[in-house]
């Protein structure tokens, strides 16, 4: 029983983050926003108990499709002692933000790395001199303007912020205090980032003791989940994105949800490789790799997370990807399945006719079940309730509707 549990919030988790890996990939030369993202967390499928997988890694599904961002940002639900802290943060920041109401004239222009290099020299100057809470307030004003590179970057620029953070603030815990979840956790992400690249070659035995500070690891909270997931980016990120290293590295973590969690974060750093500003040689033109070369016990997660860079190569085309997951090995078919389904959400921006729409182009009662499973704990993940999620399942016949309300249900009470 506990095994189920941990594994429907290590899904939720992947599967939130996969999101956002679709949402906000691609930046054109025209301005079109591409977008695409996977999910990750500990994996083995909901059928025999195996595993799961933030959250879908930006908005999931195709860096093809253009989609238009939701105008508010996404934040994940705190404690009343953060909302607190927070809501006084927020006086003493909304001088600086007004005063930085334009991102700086002198990133605009030039190519892409240019681009990220000029914003991150600003954003770490931001938190050092106002801290994390404005640098992240900054960002969100100019997200909701519907400022372009804001709306397609915003997760790599969380997590520059997430980074910077590690200069300001003495403790995993207090980092996590002054940032939070929108745009799919990249803060997070990149406070441990900067973490790990602090500790540098002697991570692997200090891997146990970064996340220990931090409130939730006996309930495996949200902010648990951010914090041992982010360690796979993090290792990614002092290994030059060498995905078996990573993972080996992630298994001196001290139980099988943290090294699962981790492994979700090492290959959504993977799979969010557009091969022009973040390079990966584990990425190619085969629909199953890396999944198809990784050990067996890493394989669950990264199917888990592999579907949006399958739509990406099939060019949104969910029909073709299905029967890509269905050459998938037998095991980890309905865990690919699950992950579609948190593509069909992502791509769709979690609209319930869309993301059916997207669904129906399974094949089989399983790949059907699956994909709703993956798609209502996205909408769960998205909107932080599970209204939206049984305006989904109202749209299914009675026994698609009767699986998707179970999920939506036991899914929630863990969120």
């Amino acid at each position: 029983m506990k095994n189920t549990t941990l594994l429907y919030i290590a899904l939720g988790a992947v599967l939130f983050v996969g999101t956002v890996y679709g949402a906000a990939k691609a930046f054109s030369k025209q301005g079109t926003v591409t977008m695409t993202f996977p999910t990750a967390v500990p994996v083995q499928p909901l059928v025999s108990e195996p595993a799961m997988p933030d959250v879908s890694v930006a908005r999931s599904s195709g860096f093809s499709q253009e989609v238009t961002l939701p105008a508010a940002p996404m934040e994940a639900p705190i404690s009343a002692t953060k909302r607190e802290e927070t809501a006084s943060a927020a006086v003493v920041v909304a001088a600086p933000v007004a005063a930085l109401s334009q991102e700086p004239s002198w990133c605009d222009g030039g190519d892409m790395m240019a681009q990220y290099d000029c914003y991150n020299k600003f954003y770490v100057g931001l938190v050092q001199s106002g801290g994390s809470t404005v640098a992240m307030e900054h960002i969100k004003a100019k997200y909701k303007a519907g400022n372009v590179f804001y709306t397609s970057q915003c997760h790599q620029l969380t997590h520059m912020v997430g980074r910077a953070a590690t200069d300001a603030y003495k403790t995993v815990s207090e980092a996590y205090i002054h940032g939070d979840s929108f745009c799919w956790s990249g803060y997070y992400h990149g406070v441990m980032e900067g973490i790990v690249s602090k500790i540098g070659s002697d991570v692997a035995n200090k891997l146990d003791s970064i996340c220990a500070d931090l409130p939730g690891k006996a309930t495996y909270t949200f902010d648990y989940y951010n914090c041992v997931h982010g360690l796979g980016h993090g290792l990614m990120y002092i290994l030059n994105d060498e995905v078996p290293e990573s993972l080996k590295l992630c298994d001196n973590l001290t139980g099988w949800w943290e090294q699962t969690s981790c492994y979700g974060g090492v290959f959504m750093e993977n799979v969010i490789a557009d091969q022009v500003n973040h390079t990966s040689k584990y990425v190619n033109d085969d629909p199953q790799y890396p999944c198809s070369i990784v050990e067996e016990k890493y394989k669950g997660t990264c199917y888990l997370m592999q579907t949006s860079r399958m739509l990406v190569l099939a060019n949104g085309d969910f029909a073709k990807v299905f029967k890509q997951c269905d050459d998938a090995p037998g095991a980890y078919r309905n865990i690919c399945y699950q992950s579609l389904g948190r593509d069909a959400s992502g791509r769709s921006i979690s609209n319930a006719v869309q993301t059916k729409i997207s669904c129906m182009f399974a094949h089989t009662d399983d790949a059907l079940q699956y994909c709703f499973r993956g798609a209502v704990m996205d909408f769960i993940s998205y909107y932080h309730s599970d209204v939206q999620a049984r305006e989904l399942c109202a749209l299914l016949q009675e026994d698609l509707q009767s699986d998707c309300l179970l999920t939506t249900t036991d899914y929630y009470k863990r969120f």
